[in-house]
């Protein structure tokens, strides 16, 4: 149980006694430093302890907001501070250093805030919350506290609450259409004991069946798909909403939400094109464009990100023009919308799949997300090209991450001796060798194509990538990767090529989300092992060109389907350990993912 010491006596009328206790802390009273500093060292390193001024007024929820967000080693409200284990160092150190400096002899004089102080001069990152209009405060007189008190009252904690379980930021049709009452399921559910991991496992199986409504191929198969789509994107709201309700946040609970709504759609995808094939309709290509188009802009989102993430100098007039336009209410809806986030996208897939068929709701979508992309990347091309930014190691360590190179790539970066500097032009160089070989009528021309492409890999990133544009370097190899497997699986024009490229490329791309999530945690990339084992971008590449022109085209259908299977056991084993490991980041995004 976490541990809470109040720092004095608490004045007459005060509630913050129960306040702590409701919040699950083992409320404990310190007359003086010296007592603060026992009780502190009392406390078993592996739990949460909390310093808090018994004078504290305010809201219940400034307090859970403050005191028991499991994401933050050390966070702060004016008038207390908590430290997890990971913390706990630093805590111990600022009381200790208060201690002496106050002689130990009284606690009046706002303990927690100059504990916050001091962790602040020793370059400890302190969380502290967005409180808007909650109310915490450490009242210097009577008339103070009741000026505080008044305005605790005026203000509907409970409102407020509610309130910030919604994301600050998310799409029209999310914010609108589902947000309104989403958030109303997601207190039920914290009210009766159900975790956001349940709901985002109920979301998982609610879409799984909604796929397997639509693989039916029939028109009631296919309404009851829609249906149950937009159900599974409600509860994919809710788990969210109730981690940020009662704070429950878990690293388990990071990388189901990251990794299941690629699981959910992609599978939809999976869904549709059977149900076609049950009509007669192969559009196994069209639901493999799909998901490779939808990756790759994902892989764009990430990239630009990355590269950015902590870039110095990092304005320029494109952004400034684009921040004028989001303080015009209309164009900062328009622009979420035409982006095609995933609200707006599930919504229309699902509308689509029950009023049409799974060909025109494929082309509807590689339309949209065609036009999404051009959108989405045009704009960051002319941010990169007009901001004068200094990308840093870390920026250029997570691009290299995020590129994959494997084993050859990686020997051909280290014996390079050219260290060419336009890394993006080198990649684009080689992955047009790639797309001319595949077209080329000639048998084993992609082979020397892709062997050519793993070569310039090498090239391209035998220095970091810290160019304006090298950030498109990324996006660039998974789109050749992918684009490789569609194309030839195509031409062997055999039943069941298609949908063993189809599970190829989900597994790879499994690997590369999982790869983006790691480095957002700051955990680094995949172990190198992994990546050695897979082959990395380049040496998949080129086994599957081998394959394609050493073997049958049935045989190369088996050979795809085995590769599969290799790379999901592979890299589902590894993600599975680090992320339900002790070490694993929590990652949570709160911004709608495109």
């Amino acid at each position: 149980m976490p541990t809470a010491i109040l720092t004095g006596q608490p004045v007459p009328g005060s509630s913050i006694e129960g306040d702590l206790r409701s919040l699950g802390f083992d409320v404990r009273t310190a007359a003086d430093t010296t007592e603060a500093e026992t009780l502190l060292a009392a406390v078993p390193g592996d739990q949460r302890v909390a310093v808090v001024d018994a004078r504290f007024v305010g809201h219940p929820h400034a307090l859970r907001l403050g005191l028991t967000d499991p994401r933050f080693p050390l966070a702060a409200v004016p008038g207390a501070v908590t430290a997890q284990p990971a913390g706990r160092q630093a805590l111990t150190r600022a009381v200790a250093r208060e201690h002496s400096a106050g002689g130990g002899t009284t606690l009046l004089d706002n303990l927690a805030d100059r504990v916050v102080t001091a962790l602040d001069a020793d370059g400890c990152a302190v969380h502290r919350p967005e409180l808007g209009s909650l109310v915490a405060t450490v009242p210097a007189d009577p008339q103070a506290r009741n000026e505080a008190r008044q305005a605790v009252a005026a203000v509907d904690d409970e409102a407020v609450r509610l309130k910030s379980a919604v994301k600050s930021r998310d799409g029209f049709f999310t914010t609108h259409f589902i947000s309104p009452y989403s958030r109303y399921i997601a207190r039920w559910c914290a009210r009766h004991g159900l975790t956001p991991n349940q709901v985002t496992t109920a979301s998982l199986l609610t879409a799984l069946i909604a796929a397997g409504s639509a693989a039916t191929g029939t028109r009631a198969g296919y309404v009851v798909a829609g249906v149950l789509l937009l159900c599974s994107f409600v509860l994919d709201c809710v788990d969210g909403q109730i981690a940020r309700y009662a704070l429950k946040y878990s690293t388990l609970g990071a990388w189901l939400d990251a990794t299941f709504d690629r699981a959910k759609e992609y599978a939809y995808y999976a869904g549709l094109a059977l149900g076609a094939a049950r009509s007669g309709d192969d559009v196994w290509a069209l639901a493999l464009g799909a998901m490779i188009l939808q990756t790759c802009r994902h892989v764009v989102d990430f990239s630009f990100t990355e590269a950015n993430h902590d870039a110095t100098a990092n304005t320029s007039p494109t952004a400034a023009l684009s921040d004028k336009l989001d303080s015009v209410g209309w164009t900062v809806w328009l622009r979420r919308m035409i982006v095609l986030p995933i609200g707006e996208r599930w919504a229309m897939i699902a509308v689509l799949t029950a009023a049409t068929t799974p060909r025109i709701t494929f082309y509807v979508l590689l339309v949209g997300c065609a036009f999404a992309a051009t959108y989405t990347t045009a704009g960051r091309v002319l941010r990169s090209l007009t901001r004068k930014a200094r990308r840093t190691d870390r920026a250029a360590q997570a691009l290299t991450d995020l590129a994959d190179n494997g084993p050859i790539a990686s020997f051909v970066a280290r014996v390079n001796p050219g260290r060419p500097d336009a890394p993006l032009l080198i990649a684009l160089a080689g992955t047009a060798v790639l797309a001319v070989s595949l077209f080329s009528g000639f048998a084993w021309a992609p082979v020397a194509g892709a062997f050519v492409y793993a070569v310039t890999a090498g090239q391209a990133l035998s220095r970091p990538l810290k160019g304006s544009l090298d950030w498109l370097v990324p996006p660039v190899f998974r789109a050749a990767e992918y684009c490789t497997v569609l194309i030839l699986a195509a031409k062997a024009e055999v039943n069941g090529a298609l949908p063993a490229a189809f599970g190829l490329v989900a597994a790879v791309a499994y690997h590369h989300y999982d790869t983006v999530y790691r480095i957002r945690g700051n955990a680094g990339a995949p172990p190198a092992w992994l990546v050695r084992a897979i082959g990395g971008h380049e040496g998949r590449t080129l086994l599957v060109t081998v394959l394609a022109a050493a073997l049958t085209a049935s045989q190369f259908t088996v050979a795809l389907t085995v590769l599969a299977v290799a790379v999901a056991l592979l890299v589902l084993v590894e993600s599975i350990r680090f992320w339900v490991s002790a070490g694993a980041p929590a990652v949570h995004d709160e911004g709608e993912p495109a």
